[in-house]
């Protein structure tokens, strides 16, 4: 349920609200709009119906919120979330383009892949310090040696730097390193982490999990905003399908579909959904004209010698071509690349 105040309440109005709100055990959720301010009641809305808020000062309405998201939601928030990040925003106007390898093999491949993409404009560097592999022999990642070497190719070249988290144990490592930290799709149910890194500040992408309905989805975002953290990032990398021909089916008609439903911003990952390198450049381009806010993309110099993922990996190459077709789709779209 949230409450919308009238345009010319007071201070002393709001935490009048906030306090009645607190008084009947429920937690506060406050949003300044662009033109109103809203107060979402967080807890057992059946204790609401027996309070007359409508009748406290400063308050224009009381209105139920219908789907079980509640803070994610556009009825809670009209306005897109626009996320901040040192200078660069996802969510508004920008198309921001998180590309790098799959996994950080060494220092020596990571510095070379940053330093293609930097004289493209790309502002952030992904890669695996903790790789979540369906076999338990296959690479698993270099762990904290990987979030050093990432931590000292931002202070080289100033990208800013998306990894994984998959362990609450490992959290506190992680946010020390990271500006962005991404939670898989393997891990976007694992409701203990999801309230870990909704107490961290730090921007959360969060990727869709590969057989989660769009509620799924959603409710997995509200489980981190409704610790706090508000910068949530919605990731589409596919889902499992009885399709064999590409790793996973990219359904990028969520893309308008959560523009209505949600505030947050979207991004697409195609390399993952595809898992085929000569698919991604125009699944990326899809992505953008369906209206994306960013993507997600795997960039490796020798995709055949990658330790993880080489089959759907960009060569730099390939990878500058894409952004120049981007550029055009971006700007039809009203973004800039």
């Amino acid at each position: 349920m949230i409450i919308v105040m009238t345009p010319d309440h007071t201070s002393e109005d709001l935490q009048r609200v906030v306090r009645r709100l607190e008084d009947m055990g429920l937690r506060a959720h406050i949003s300044h709009g662009e033109h109103r301010t809203i107060v979402g009641a967080i807890g057992d809305e059946r204790i609401l119906r027996e309070v007359p808020l409508e009748s406290m000062a400063g308050v224009e309405k009381v209105v139920p919120i219908l789907t079980p998201y509640k803070l994610v939601s556009r009825e809670f928030k009209k306005e897109d979330t626009i996320i901040n990040i040192n200078g660069h925003t996802i969510g508004g106007s920008e198309l921001q383009i998180i590309a790098g390898p799959c996994a950080v093999e060494n220092r020596e491949t990571v510095e070379e892949v940053a330093s293609s993409l930097k004289r493209l404009g790309i502002n952030f560097l992904r890669g695996g310090a903790f790789k979540p592999r369906t076999s338990p022999y296959s690479f698993q990642g270099l762990g904290k040696r990987a979030l050093e070497i990432m931590a000292r190719i931002r202070e080289e070249t100033g990208m800013l730097i998306v990894t994984e988290l998959m362990d609450p144990r490992d959290a506190v490592m992680v946010a020390k390193y990271a500006d962005i930290i991404q939670i898989g799709t393997r891990n976007m149910q694992n409701f203990r982490l999801l309230t870990e890194v909704g107490n961290i500040e730090k921007p959360v992408l969060l990727k869709r999990g590969m057989c989660a309905t769009v509620k799924e989805w959603l409710m997995s975002a509200e489980y981190i905003v409704s610790q706090g953290n508000e910068k949530v990032i919605l990731c589409e990398r596919g889902i499992r399908t009885f399709e064999t021909e590409t790793r996973n089916t990219l359904d990028l008609s969520v893309v308008p579909l959560l523009k209505r439903l949600t505030h947050l911003p979207v991004i697409v990952d195609p390399s993952h959904a595809v898992g085929r390198a000569d698919l991604v450049a125009p699944m990326a381009k899809a992505a953008v004209a369906a209206g994306a806010d960013g993507l997600l993309i795997e960039v490796h110099p020798r995709p055949e010698e990658a330790w993880s993922d080489g089959p759907q990996s960009l060569t730099p190459k390939a990878f500058e071509q894409l952004v120049d077709d981007l550029r055009t789709i971006a700007e039809a779209v009203g973004k800039k690349l």
